[in-house]
C-alpha cells in the first residue's frame, strides 16, 4: 500500500460526524493535489475493509456524485442521519458542512 493510500484512509476515517470533505480536498491533504480520482478508487475498493465513512465524501460542488439511485439515497440518508441538511436534492452547503482538515491540524 502506498503512503498516499494510507494517508487517504486515515483522513477519511477522521472526518467528523456531520461533516464532509471533497475528493480533491482529501487528495491535497494526502499529499497529491491532482489525485481526486485516485481517492474515488480508494473509497470504492477499501471502504468496507477499513470501515471508512464513505458517505462523508462528496464532489467539489457539494453534491453527491452517485448516479445509481440506490447508492445516492443511501448516502443522502446517512448524511441526513448525521444532521446534514440539503440545500437542494443533491447538494449541501460546503460553507456549513465542509471539514477543513488543515484548520484542525494547525
Amino acid at each position: 500500500m502506498t503512503q498516499f493510500t494510507k494517508n487517504v484512509i486515515e483522513i477519511i476515517k477522521n472526518i467528523p460526524c456531520g461533516k464532509v470533505m471533497t475528493y480533491g480536498q482529501i487528495a491535497k491533504a494526502a499529499g497529491s493535489p491532482g489525485a481526486a480520482r485516485q481517492v474515488v478508487r480508494i473509497l470504492h475498493s477499501m471502504s468496507e475493509k477499513y470501515e471508512l465513512p464513505w458517505h462523508r465524501v462528496i464532489n467539489s460542488k457539494g453534491e453527491i456524485g452517485f448516479q445509481d439511485e440506490e447508492m445516492f439515497h443511501t448516502q443522502k440518508s446517512l448524511l441526513i442521519s448525521e444532521g446534514v441538511e440539503f440545500s437542494s436534492n443533491r447538494a449541501i452547503s460546503l460553507l456549513i458542512y465542509l471539514w477543513d482538515i488543515e484548520y484542525e491540524q494547525s
